[in-house]
């Protein structure tokens, strides 16, 4: 009796702030615009509603694309979801955000959890990719070898298994491997 309502109000809210998130005008979809709320208000309000969880993950994004990363990992790591895409998104963007701070080994747990995390050949081999790049920055030869032979095994057909084969290259001479 409460939820529903509470959910149907809070799609109805957030629909204005999912606008404003595909023109890249994060301050507003997180924020809003005085007549509606954004997803910091949908958060605040709705927090138990599914929108509520959804408006996570979106203002995580919107904190990640304006270089607030502390406050999109907080985000980020307050969404659950079962659904393929986003919860590998989600985890790959936590990644994303260590990375800039230069928590290189949070991010590689952070892609390794969003490559094993639902595999698929839309989000594993980049995933897979930008922890075997740190890696490799890190002097990880061996590690990073064995994350790009799986790209090459278990996704040749994508865009990272089709220009893998020079990463195993670089990583085999620069390992001695």
């Amino acid at each position: 009796f409460y939820l529903k309502p509470q959910e149907d109000k809070a799609k109805s809210q957030m629909y204005i702030a999912e606008r404003y998130f595909e023109k890249d005008s994060f301050n507003l979809a997180l924020k809003g615009d005085g007549n509606y709320p954004g997803f910091l208000g949908i958060i605040e309000d709705f927090r138990m509603t599914k929108s509520g969880n959804l408006a996570r993950y979106y203002a995580g994004i919107c904190y990640k694309n304006t270089g607030k990363f502390e406050l999109a990992i907080e985000s980020l790591k307050k969404f659950d979801s079962k659904d393929k895409m986003l919860s590998n998104i989600s985890l790959g963007s936590i990644g994303d955000c260590y990375s800039e701070l230069g928590k290189n080994d949070d991010a590689i747990k952070y892609y390794e959890r969003a490559a094993d995390n639902i595999v698929n050949e839309f989000t594993t081999p980049v995933y897979l990719m930008r922890a075997g790049i740190l890696l490799e920055q890190k002097g990880e030869f061996k590690k990073a070898l064995e994350l790009y032979q799986r790209i090459e095994k278990e996704f040749p057909n994508t865009n990272e298994g089709q220009q893998i084969s020079k990463f195993i290259t670089r990583v085999k001479v620069k390992g001695k491997i």
